[in-house]
């Protein structure tokens, strides 16, 4: 009997993921299969389970909240991008060998963005969320060349820590939610970066955000819209996007990472939103 190639998703909670399904669906356009599982794991147990996956011939690793950063101090080589986020979300041996890391998360947005026809360049941006998640798309965002980016947050320190990261790279703005409503101009793409979604929740921001024709994007996806997205719609907001097509996008970045081979998103998106609905 044929072994399979062996990958895993890593994370705590991690059994809700589609990254299994999503991954098999890749492997099926190239006529093959492979042994993907969601594995659950506890911060103590995270580098001796990495390291003997690895030694045991797995593949590759997806890395999930709350393990990138330990993922990050794990790996022995680290990829450019990874290294502006300061955090892996993929795993892999190197032909030396060595624990390689790599963040696919930024380049997941930018052509998800792109897909749907709202790139960055030439945009006004606003990012909302200061913390991981923001941090490993902001890399991206600058070097998309939009005409003005800002990072919003409940505590306008932690975003201007952000922003300091990224001081090499140009301007960017920081501003706390209270500061945005003395905006005199609107937000041509609104990102919610934030964990708010999660708990179907909305973060404290004024009602008038966007221009006319501004985009609304949240990381976070369900089988209904989000709190934000609602939020949005309800500001008159007509793209609305939220963040499976971001999932299956940097999941097909670590695909190709493993692989060498890039799959067609469109068609595992809309089997996703498929199931998704099914009840």
């Amino acid at each position: 009997m044929k072994m399979l190639d062996r990958y895993a998703v890593i994370g705590n909670p991690v059994r809700h993921s589609r990254s299994p399904r999503i991954h098999q669906l890749f492997a099926a356009q190239f006529g093959s299969e492979v042994d993907y599982q969601a594995v659950q794991l506890e911060q103590r147990e995270l580098a001796s389970w990495v390291l003997d996956f690895f030694r045991d011939s797995g593949k590759g690793l997806n890395v999930t909240v709350p393990f990138k950063q330990q993922a990050y101090d794990l790996a022995e080589v680290r990829s450019e991008r990874a290294q502006r986020a300061g955090a892996v979300n993929t795993l892999l041996t190197g032909k030396d060998g060595r624990l390689y890391g790599d963040t696919t998360d930024g380049v997941g947005l930018l052509r998800d963005l792109q897909r749907q026809g709202c790139s960055p360049e030439g945009r006004s941006v606003l990012l909302l969320g200061a913390g991981g998640a923001a941090r490993s798309v902001l890399g991206p965002l600058v070097d998309s060349r939009p005409n003005r980016l800002a990072i919003a947050n409940r505590t306008v320190a932690k975003a201007a820590e952000l922003a300091e990261l990224m001081a090499d790279s140009g301007v960017i703005q920081v501003f706390s939610y209270e500061q945005l409503a003395a905006q005199s101009t609107g937000w041509d793409l609104v990102i919610n970066a934030t964990s708010a979604s999660l708990g179907q929740q909305v973060p404290d921001l004024p009602g008038k955000l966007w221009t006319d024709h501004g985009v609304a994007y949240d990381m976070v996806y369900g089988s209904e819209p989000t709190a934000f997205l609602r939020f949005a719609a309800d500001q008159g907001v007509v793209s609305c996007i939220d963040g499976l097509g971001m999932l299956v996008e940097q999941a097909a970045e670590s695909f190709f990472l493993w692989r060498g081979q890039r799959p067609v998103v469109e068609p595992v998106i809309a089997r996703l939103r498929q199931e998704m609905h099914v009840p």
